[in-house]
């Protein structure tokens, strides 16, 4: 069976402080620590073990992982699995790159973001190109605020074309014409983002073929969907996964809606929907179902 799963463990602390999210310099006490890498570590050893399977693992934690070593070593492990695909997580890259060296590039990927004012902008650039020179697949993107629109053009001039920067519609924000224009001209396939996809009754891969997983095992379709399809480590989830369509109204975040069969989007990212990364330098698309 080949299935990709979204892991999210307890783990909620951050280094940043970035205004608009709930988690900036949220810590977590010893105790939350140990039940994330007890947590982690669990689940690390299930994909491990799933040899049978095809499998393709996103981290998407509330938190920073990176800064943490269990993450790091757990995405080193996952990437040596013949039967892992691909192994990828969500960061502000805040963490240093060497640990890199032991991972298979061809497997390990990384989506990662760049919040101005949160990180010296060389740092980033630095490491951005750390992960260039050692061969490991990453997209790199930005929050759509209006402040950050110089940002976004300073950093899509200095990397390499080959590497996407993305844009995502920062939550709360209505943007005008002009201003999803300006965005486009920094990401193309920026008008995926602008809005909500409606979504209700419409076929999702997320319950099928995609899974969400939290630090209990508890498995539903996608984070966004809290109906539990069954437990991870007693295989009651295989029996629910079945084609289903969307309950909810619209989609809006780009984990859940890159799985929605009305768009374009898993031939858009063929061979990097985990990471973000386009099969292509992107161009303007025509979206669809909007």
């Amino acid at each position: 069976m080949d299935l990709t799963i979204l892991y999210r463990g307890p783990l909620a602390s951050c280094d940043y402080d970035c205004p608009y999210c709930p988690f900036a310099k949220r810590r977590d006490t010893p105790a939350q620590l140990s039940a994330d890498r007890a947590a982690l570590d669990r689940f690390t050893a299930w994909a491990a073990a799933q040899t049978g399977d095809r499998l393709s693992l996103l981290f998407t934690p509330w938190g920073e992982g990176l800064v943490r070593s269990w993450y790091r070593r757990a995405l080193v492990d996952l990437s040596h699995q013949p039967h892992i695909a691909r192994v990828a997580i969500q960061t502000n890259l805040s963490c240093r790159t060497d640990w890199l060296a032991g991972a298979d590039p061809d497997t390990l990927a990384l989506w990662c973001t760049y919040h101005p004012g949160q990180t010296p902008y060389a740092r980033f650039l630095s490491k951005l190109g750390d992960l260039t020179d050692r061969g490991i697949r990453h997209s790199v993107g930005i929050v759509g605020l209006p402040e950050n629109l110089p940002h976004a053009r300073r950093l899509r001039a200095d990397l390499p074309d080959h590497v996407y920067l993305w844009a995502n519609a920062a939550e709360g924000h209505t943007y005008t014409d002009a201003e999803a224009e300006a965005w486009s001209a920094v990401d193309p396939l920026f008008a995926y983002s602008r809005r909500a996809h409606r979504s209700a009754g419409l076929p999702c891969r997320t319950g099928e073929s995609v899974i969400s997983v939290d630090g209990e095992g508890t498995v539903r379709r996608c984070h966004f969907v809290r109906t539990e399809l069954g437990n991870l480590y007693d295989g009651s989830y295989r029996a629910a996964l079945a084609p289903r369509p969307c309950p909810l109204s619209v989609c809006d975040c780009h984990i859940g809606y890159v799985h929605l069969e009305t768009l374009p989007l898993y031939d858009v990212f063929a061979g990097g929907v985990l990471e973000r990364v386009p099969a292509r330098p992107p161009r303007t698309l025509p979206v669809v179902g909007a």
